[in-house]
């Protein structure tokens, strides 16, 4: 069993904001070996103040208010936080044991490593959902990075400094789109409350994507990442070695270079079928008692 923290900007159910950093929730609470021992939050997808308070309501809504959740960094500036010492604490109390799932800004892990300089030594692995390679390009538009590009210099410190990082890039998340229809047929057929759980939080997100990018779904960044820090035998491993420098990390983008210090490793997804399987068979174990009509 993996004891893990999740760093996350989650903001599942809130109007015109990525819902992906709450399926991963809901991924990492439906897998028996992941020991989920604390949830971190930070800015990215929106303020702190709402992704601190969608994060705790989130954790009521499932019954599980034993996980405890941090208020962590609320912009670049803010190093010292109550994350920040939750993870400086956990690292040292359980050296080489845990693993960090990290889907927002990474703000909070600098404020660890400035609380105590042996916390990335102390950490077992790093998994991260941010950095590009090249531009992600839609139907519509251009997306921007959102990740690592919110704090440079601690996505720098990190991509660096950390022991055993994984990098789930955007570039290689748009190799597996999850549409509503496959949703509907998915999740939302049965009675599960599980599942109407989900509906009910993801329905605007559909819309969102079709109105703003064109796109006929979206795409689960964040739980690509939980899912390569449980199964790893889903996806092929690629170290390379890159020059991280803060500048390039401004606009997220991650320079390959044969000659580069920082060693890194950026999963590739196998097999598109078993891995959606995978996401929608562990989503499904997540206990949660049925809801009224009137609260969906």
């Amino acid at each position: 069993m993996k004891k893990i923290i999740f760093d996350c900007d989650n903001t599942f159910g809130v109007r015109n904001c990525d819902v992906d950093d709450g399926l991963a929730l809901l991924y990492l609470l439906g897998d028996p070996d992941a020991q989920l021992c604390g949830i971190t939050t930070t800015y990215g997808n929106s303020r702190l103040d709402v992704v601190y308070e969608t994060t705790r309501e989130m954790i009521r809504d499932l019954g599980r208010a034993d996980i405890p959740v941090k208020r962590g960094a609320a912009s670049k500036s803010e190093r010292a936080s109550e994350a920040a010492v939750y993870l400086a604490e956990m690292a040292a109390k359980y050296p080489g044991e845990i693993s960090v799932l990290a889907t927002g800004s990474l703000t909070n892990m600098e404020g660890a490593y400035e609380t105590d300089s042996q916390f990335f030594a102390n950490i077992k692995e790093i998994v991260l959902m941010g950095g590009i390679t090249k531009p992600l390009i839609f139907e519509k538009k251009q997306m921007d990075e959102l990740n690592f590009s919110c704090d440079p210099e601690a996505s720098c410190r990190v991509l660096t400094e950390g022991r055993n990082v994984s990098v789930i890039t955007g570039n290689n998340c748009l190799k597996v789109l999850f549409t509503k229809e496959e949703y509907r047929r998915r999740l939302f057929a049965g009675s599960s409350p599980t599942g109407a759980y989900i509906r009910e939080k993801t329905d605007d997100w559909f819309h969102y994507n079709e109105e703003d990018y064109g796109i006929k779904g979206f795409y689960n960044w964040d739980v690509t990442a939980a899912v390569y820090l449980m199964h790893p035998e889903l996806f092929h491993d690629c170290w390379r070695n890159f020059t991280v420098r803060a500048a390039d990390l401004q606009t997220g983008l991650l320079r390959e270079d044969r000659q580069g210090r920082s060693s890194l490793n950026l999963p590739e997804i196998m097999e598109e079928e078993t891995f959606k399987e995978n996401i929608y068979s562990t989503w499904m174990r997540v206990p949660m008692e049925r809801r009224n009509k009137s609260e969906i």
